[in-house]
């Protein structure tokens, strides 16, 4: 059954809806410059409401490593998600401390040259656009992530989905995981039960 991550959780109420709709991982935002970061007194508010059968997911673009290491222990985080231009070697130095996700904005099949240097856990997969580190709504050519595959670790699908292409999505490329933020928002800080319980109940129902 592919798995679901809802990102960008910025409040305890969105945590307890994705919490109450069995997903199976949370997504806190951390990057500096992300219109959905949370900081850290939200953070620890969300981390308690947020039942063990859930992983935390702590999403990082290019910051420095004693930051990091600190928000990892303080919310007991299980996966660390790294969206930025962070090196293998960058990477590498917190194996061991939980699963680490490494994010590819894809644009074309150059895009797909240095991925597998990259000895993590997971790929995550995103739509490239200028300017833009992720949660931009846009998809991309998911002939790309059948390539990725190749490569022989499970992928977190992400970038433009939503309820009404996730399952085409699923089917085209059969990820490991898809990762969704934009696609079931309200406003960008702000999800919507709604679309939320219809993005996850249309995953479940894939046979």
């Amino acid at each position: 059954m592919t798995r679901i991550k809802i990102c960008g959780i910025t409040n305890v109420e969105d945590a307890t809806w994705v919490a109450n709709l069995s997903a199976d991982y949370l997504g806190l935002v951390f990057a500096k410059e992300s219109k959905r970061k949370v900081n850290l007194e939200n953070a620890q508010e969300i981390a308690r409401v947020v039942p063990p059968y859930i992983q935390k997911v702590g999403l990082f673009v290019n910051q420095e490593p004693d930051l990091v290491n600190k928000i990892l222990e303080l919310y007991k985080l299980e996966l660390l998600q790294f969206h930025g231009e962070e090196t293998p070697q960058y990477c590498q130095q917190f194996k061991g401390k939980a699963k680490i996700i490494k994010a590819f904005r894809i644009k074309d099949e150059e895009s797909l040259s240095q991925i597998s240097q990259y000895d993590v856990d997971f790929y995550l997969l995103d739509a490239f656009i200028e300017g833009e580190q992720g949660g931009t709504g846009e998809n991309f050519n998911w002939d790309l992530a059948l390539k990725v595959k190749e490569f022989g670790r499970p992928i977190f699908l992400a970038g433009g989905l939503k309820p009404d292409n996730v399952v085409e999505a699923i089917k085209k490329v059969e990820p490991f995981a898809v990762d969704v933020s934009s696609g079931v928002e309200a406003s960008p800080r702000r999800k919507s039960v709604e679309l939320m319980q219809e993005f996850i109940n249309k995953v479940r129902k894939i046979k």
